[in-house]
């Protein structure tokens, strides 16, 4: 895993972009995972500047999100398929058609899961997973205890997560109770990983990502084990790791591309 401690949100979107252009290069058909939520979306309108600016080409690629609510149509506003459509596939240059979300308007959820999780194996995997974190370490919608082998599927959200969403609400009884979500197993598949995080009220949970032991009480945690993480967090969210001055030092010491 390597961790970059950022000065703002800013330098955060920049080498993030950096990082998921160079994991997507040379792909005929980039597929990007896609998340939602206020982490990336600096990180989205860096990569659509690049989009603009010719340096990378998304149009004939495809976008698998990585959750949606369960109860809400797809046109609902805070519809994680709306939200998707909004920030990432119109600025990003994706076709509609190429940009899938979890159906979770549907009577058989578990038949959507699995749907889901084929086409994803159908389209060869994901090249580079676009990740948040919760303050409660979840990564997709999988709360803590979720099983680190999980696949997609049908999952209760806590009350800490829906108190976290509902300022996207008018009220928190209207923030929906499940959502059908990319399980971990799923989430390790991809290629690449790139997880971007903020704010103090994240460093607990970015302290136990990068440097707890690997539990499904921190389901970030998992990420320890994928051989391909990029991660960039400001100040206020590396705020609790042990090891800042390591990643500090590592970043400001990059290999001589001589040796």
């Amino acid at each position: 895993m390597e961790v970059v401690i950022c000065s703002d949100e800013h330098e955060i979107a920049r080498l993030a972009a950096d990082r998921v252009v160079a994991d997507v290069e040379g792909a005929n058909r980039p597929i990007l995972g896609v998340a939602t939520g206020s982490s990336p979306l600096k990180l989205y309108a860096e990569l659509a500047s690049r989009v603009e600016a010719g340096d990378v080409d998304f149009s004939h690629g495809e976008a698998f999100a990585l959750d949606e609510y369960v109860g809400l149509p797809p046109e609902h506003p805070q519809s994680y398929r709306h939200t998707i459509m909004r920030t990432v596939a119109q600025p990003l240059g994706f076709e509609g058609s190429r940009v899938h979300v979890p159906n979770g308007y549907t009577a058989d959820l578990q038949g959507e899961a699995e749907k889901y999780d084929a086409a994803i194996v159908d389209r060869g995997g994901v090249d580079v997973q676009i990740l948040g974190i919760g303050s409660n370490g979840h990564i997709g919608f999988n709360e803590p205890m979720s099983s680190l082998g999980s696949r997609t599927r049908v999952k209760t959200l806590t009350q800490q997560t829906r108190e976290d969403n509902a300022r996207f609400f008018d009220s928190i009884d209207e923030v929906p109770t499940h959502c059908v979500t990319q399980g971990l197993g799923t989430i390790m598949d991809a290629k690449a990983i790139v997880l971007v995080a903020q704010g103090a009220h994240k460093a607990d949970a970015v302290a136990g990502m990068v440097e707890g032991p690997v539990t499904a009480s921190c389901p970030g945690s998992i990420l320890q084990l994928h051989p391909r993480v990029f991660v960039a967090v400001d100040e206020a969210a590396a705020s609790k790791l042990q090891h800042a001055a390591y990643f500090r030092h590592a970043a400001a010491t990059p290999l001589d591309p001589g040796v």
